[in-house]
């Protein structure tokens, strides 16, 4: 049964082998999305069609929670790493995602998930802050002793672009906080460009590119090109993003504060509270914005903006349902890339139909051949697409998409171009079904689909120029080792050139730099800046060097549990060596590690097993040294890199929240018993782990036990 088969059918439908299977390919096919949208700014899969994959996703693992991954679609931490031209600024905590919601049932889902981590009863009221999803640019303002000391864009969630200089050219944004206020506080917002604003700073742009263009032709010198915004949330991100802050000056952007990073000292116990508080110290928040006194308000409250949207002076794409109990949303905590206290209940997708002129097919690094629509451009809600993707080959001939259709496209959320369907009776009499290819279009080498995959790959390997080249612009890429300088034509360069073919090949760029500065295009300057990158680099975190070698099903999150777990790479390196050998210690230490699942371990031991990955390993080892990970939770903490297990059942608390309570106390959680586990948390009906952990001496605690240590009372 092929995989799109398997898709036709509900989870309830599917055994264990097959919902494993997919699982499988759901991880691999998100990741993939994950690297082209985050990393390389070409997104090749369409919002609707991700938030299909990530729904799929969890409702196969609400069926199967024990075959539950790490890289499911809350894995993936997104944005966009700074830029050259701006200091980098790290976050106090992350700016992180949002889960979606597209229709009651979900958000009803939501809502039932904040009852089950909590151990809410079902009469427990759950009121809600509903906030419309302005559609512009994130920022994350911090305040010390009420002033304001820097601005930082969102970044890739971690770390994000120092634009201080800029934001204190917005009237909106306060340089001091009236009394009293924490004497440390992070306070984000959204900075936009209303619609009247964009529609007359576009005309003006657009006037300015003519003459351009006139004089230019009339052959006058003329200077950079002018950019025409394409809609308002561009529009905002360009001018908060320029290097010189006079301009920045000139564009008509505004501001909404809406929610908290880090701070010194609570300064309410309600989100509604602190919106409150907000205005307080003049802010400007979001009129629109409304405290619901329980989850049945908010499909009222959606139905009301759906209708409003048109109307209103900015664009929205959706509306933010948070939890308003602030310590609930610190219990609930956030779960890979997004909060479980908070959730983004989008709008429908805007549709228009165009001609498909051709189908091309992309190789990823893995080797994954992707086939993306090319065609002739039309408007989707107030944006020009010429490019969607087609997904997969069983995507194509599920919909039957050939090449001379006209199709309806759709942004769904506003965002990303999808090929919904066909227009079937607009369809050439001549139209022929897409033969999907059988080799690598790049390199010929045979292209295979592996069984209960959707995904067919080239077998070329390092042979594949496509493959290596994106392997290396995976490494190099924003939120893996983010090396500057990096772009796809110069990696081509210098390939081409004989200089660049394996990671370790970074790293001895250095000692050609005169040659690269001789090369077209470059400079003594270019070529300078790009070995200064270069060094930056060697002593990378050891997750994001995980990340970077671009292990298959490895993504950000899969790559934090290991770094977690093994610490520094030479352990990680010697225990994988040793996870080899079915039934070692090793390897039941890997399959043990919460989040890592049998597909992902075989992967992990099958990198390992390969002579050339190891060669490639230990040659990059010779010049990055990646930093240990160090434990960030409080040094006084009795589970500081202490390894648990939950087993029974809890009293106090859900399993989950025990779970993530032990990790934010440095704990590392796993799924079984082992020689290496330090503590053993049984609650009521435990069963054979606690009758191995007492075998192996492991020690027992009671709930009551883990409570006094863990300072939870």
């Amino acid at each position: 049964m092929t995989g799109t088969a398997r898709r036709a059918r509900p989870p309830e439908a599917l055994d264990e082998a097959e919902a494993a299977e997919e699982l499988a390919a759901l991880a691999a096919e998100i990741a993939a999305a994950d690297i082209a949208y985050h990393q390389q700014d070409a997104p090749e899969i369409t919002d609707a069609d991700y938030d299909a994959l990530r729904r799929r996703n969890a409702a196969i693992e609400a069926r199967f929670p024990r075959l539950k991954r790490a890289d499911s679609p809350s894995d993936a931490a997104p944005g966009a790493a700074p830029a050259a031209g701006f200091a980098k600024a790290r976050h106090g905590t992350p700016m992180l995602s949002l889960g979606n919601a597209f229709a009651p049932e979900d958000f009803a889902e939501f809502a039932r998930s904040i009852r089950r981590f909590l151990g809410l009863a079902e009469a427990e009221v759950l009121a809600f802050v509903a906030e419309p999803k302005i559609d512009g640019l994130s920022v994350n303002l911090t305040y010390e002793n009420g002033s304001f000391q820097r601005g930082a864009t969102r970044g890739d969630g971690t770390e994000g672009e120092d634009i201080t200089a800029n934001l204190l050219t917005l009237s909106e944004l306060p340089r001091a906080l009236p009394p009293p206020f924490p004497e440390r506080i992070e306070i984000r917002g959204e900075v936009f460009m209303t619609k009247a604003d964009f529609l007359a700073f576009q005309a003006e742009q657009t006037r300015l590119h003519a003459e351009r263009e006139r004089r230019r032709e009339a052959g006058e010198k003329v200077g950079e090109a002018v950019r025409i915004p394409a809609n308002p949330r561009n529009a905002a991100a360009g001018s908060l993003r320029q290097l010189d802050p006079t301009i920045t000056a000139r564009r008509p952007l505004k501001l909404f504060a809406y929610a908290q990073g880090v701070s010194s000292e609570p300064v309410a116990e309600t989100h509604s509270g602190y919106l409150d508080r907000l205005k307080d110290w003049g802010f400007r928040v979001n009129p629109m914005s409304e405290l619901l006194p329980d989850e049945r308000a908010a499909e009222a409250f959606q139905a009301r903006m759906a209708e409003q949207r048109a109307g209103l002076a900015y664009d929205i794409d959706g509306v933010v349902y948070k939890l308003d109990r602030l310590d609930w949303q610190t219990r609930l905590g956030f779960v890979g890339r997004a909060p479980r206290w908070a959730i983004a209940w989008k709008f429908p997708a805007e549709q228009a139909i165009t001609k498909l002129l051709r189908i091309e097919i992309q190789v990823g690094r893995t080797g994954a051949l992707t086939p993306r629509a090319v065609m002739e451009p039309v408007n989707v809600g107030g944006v020009m697409v010429q490019h969607a993707t087609l997904h997969n080959e069983d995507e194509i001939t599920r919909k039957d998409i050939r090449v001379g259709d006209m199709v309806v496209l759709q942004r769904a959320g506003d965002v990303i171009p999808q090929v919904v369907s066909v227009v079937l009776d607009k369809r050439p009499a001549d139209s022929k079904p897409f033969a999907f290819p059988d080799t690598c279009p790049f390199c010929g080498s045979h292209a295979v689909r592996p069984p209960g995959e959707v995904v067919k790959r080239c077998t070329g390997g390092l042979i594949c120029p496509a493959q290596t080249i994106e392997r290396l612009k995976h490494f190099v890429a924003r939120n893996t080792l983010d090396i500057d300088g990096f772009g796809e034509e110069r990696i081509v360069q210098l390939r081409e050139a004989g200089l660049l073919a394996s990671p370790a090949d970074i790293f001895r760029l250095p000692a050609h730099e005169a040659r690269i500065a001789a090369m077209e295009g470059w400079g003594a300057l270019s070529a300078r800046n790009l070995v200064r990158a270069i060094e930056a680099r060697r002593r990378p975190p050891f997750d994001r060097f995980i990340f970077a070698l671009g292990i298959r099903r490895i993504g950000e999150a899969n790559a934090k549990l290991l770094a977690r777990h093994y610490h520094s790479l030479p352990e990680w390196r010697e225990r994988m060596l040793a996870a080899r050998i079915i039934g070692s210690e090793a390897r039941e230490e890997l399959g043990s590690i919460q989040g890592i699942g049998p597909a992902i371990a075989q992967e992990l031991v099958d990198f390992f097993e390969e002579p050339h990955n190891l060669a490639a390993l230990d040659d990059l080892a010779r010049y990055v040294t990646p930093e240990p990970v160090a434990f960030t939770a409080d040094a006084d903490s009795p589970f500081a890199g202490k390894v648990l297990v939950f087993t029974g059942t809890l009293g106090t608390m859900t399993r989950p929240e025990a779970e993530a309570r032990a990790e934010a106390l440095g704990a590392k959680v796993t799924k079984g018993v082992s020689k290496k586990t330090d503590f053993v948390v049984i609650g009521a009906d435990a069963g054979s782990k606690a009758t191995k952990a007492a075998e192996l001496g492991v020690r027992v605690l009671t709930e009551a036990e883990w409570r006094e240590l863990a300072g939870l009372g």
